[in-house]
């Protein structure tokens, strides 16, 4: 949901800059304040109960709401990636961002356009809405009608979304070391870096136009999913104009039937394993605002973090299920080396954990029957496992970048199928790809 109140996004590279350190400054003072307050009534806080109070949470997370971009995006990859490690308060307040944003002031909007499409931009549409559908990290989308007719949906980046990626990045790696919001020893950076390069390829529609006709070939013929078309003629490398299509919100599939439920997700396990087994062509971004339905057919938004992967690749994970249905811990140890796991000095113990967490994510493999997600507590237990091996014993394993990316996805369609209380046959869907 977007918030109808437009906030102007900070363009320019030292504007940015001082909305963080001023957020770490007022950060610092609530800190102050709440510990004043703690100590007159003679309690002892620490330092990470004073840091992580409602307020703080707030400030951080609407300051990166404020800031868009590599800020907000960075935001919504820790809450996804490393929500095992991160304090449940921080995590839950990152986990807004992965929804909401705060749309540009009509004045900015317009002159986007003028930038983007030139003074005449209006001739491109017989009308344009200017109140967003949605505002998110990189961009906001507004319906429109083309001057032929056809009804668009034009996705706008933010001003200097796409100069501000290396040094937000950069900013939040500053932000997240100076206030202790991420426990000390936990080396974040290759999210970061991987989060930056992501953010380069998200940011060029250009390349998202492509991406989006690939899988409209990919899938063409099969009439169970619903993708718009780009209209190149009325885009650029910072606005994508595309076919409207008319779907509901999949998190609104929570009041439909269980059957249906059951059948969109059947639907999004289905095509994962296609983008990884067949297309080598995964579109890692599991934000529950990138899937819609219509009725029985699924709808396909957003593919600005579609990420191409070697057959070897596919070639790895498909060995590793086998592994993990077969209870083959050995094998499983000999295709997470060849995906890019165990690469750093890791003891006994540690590997171990590792293929506990990689057994215990497979859980859902395990049956050839309908797993039942919405009575599952998969999501917390792999939470729990995550932070006992970072946490308990000093370890954190960062796992290769394209295993990340995937990890994300897959994490995605677990916590999505919990929310809408779900019950697939996911070995069913990943059984004719072993």
């Amino acid at each position: 949901m977007s918030n109808d109140k437009g906030h102007k996004v900070p363009g320019h590279r030292l504007a940015r800059i001082g909305h963080l350190a001023s957020l770490a400054t007022r950060v610092a003072g609530g800190m102050l304040g709440e510990g004043a307050r703690q100590w007159s009534r003679g309690q002892r806080p620490s330092a990470r109960d004073l840091l992580l109070t409602p307020a703080n949470a707030r400030r951080v997370g609407d300051q990166l709401a404020r800031l868009r971009g590599a800020a907000m995006k960075v935001g919504q990859l820790l809450s996804m990636d490393a929500g095992d490690l991160l304090p449940p308060e921080l995590a839950d307040i990152l986990a807004r961002l992965r929804a909401e944003g705060t749309p540009m002031p009509a004045s900015q909007l317009a002159q986007v356009l003028k930038h983007e499409l030139g003074e005449d931009w209006q001739r491109h549409f017989s009308h344009f809405e200017f109140r967003p559908m949605a505002a998110a990290s990189i961009g906001q989308v507004h319906q429109a009608w083309a001057d032929d007719g056809e009804h668009l949906a034009v996705k706008i980046q933010y001003p200097g979304i796409a100069g501000s990626i290396d040094s937000d990045v950069s900013n939040v790696a500053t932000l997240l070391r100076i206030s202790g919001l991420v426990p000390e020893g936990v080396n974040y950076q290759q999210l970061l870096d991987e989060a930056r390069q992501q953010l380069h390829a998200e940011a060029d529609y250009v390349l998202e136009a492509r991406q989006l006709e690939r899988f409209n070939q990919l899938l063409a013929g099969d009439e169970r999913f619903i993708l718009p078309r780009a209209r190149t003629d009325i885009s650029t490398e910072r606005l994508l104009a595309m076919s409207f299509v008319d779907g509901k919100p999949v998190e609104s599939l929570g009041n439909e039937p269980l059957e249906r439920r059951n059948h969109i997700m059947a639907l999004l396990f289905e095509l994962l394993f296609r983008e990884l087994f067949e297309f080598n062509l995964v579109q890692t971004d599991p934000n529950f605002a990138n899937f819609q339905y219509q009725d029985e057919r699924l709808v396909l938004l957003d593919f600005g973090a579609t990420r191409e992967y070697a057959p070897s690749f596919g070639d790895g994970y498909r060995r590793l299920f086998c592994a993990a249905l077969d209870h083959n811990e050995q094998a499983m140890t000999a295709a997470l080396t060849d995906i890019g796991f165990f690469s750093q000095q890791i003891i006994p113990e540690q590997k171990q954990a590792i293929i506990h967490m990689v057994q215990l994510a497979c859980e859902p493999l395990q049956q050839n029957a309908p797993f039942d997600f919405g009575n599952s507590t998969l999501a917390q237990q792999l939470r729990d496992a995550g932070t006992a091996i970072s946490m308990q014993q000093n370890y954190w394993h960062s796992p290769p970048a394209d295993a990340l990316f995937l990890h994300r996805k897959i994490g995605g369609l677990y916590l999505l199928a919990a929310r809408l209380g779900a019950k697939v046959n996911v070995r069913q869907q990943l059984q004719s790809w072993l």
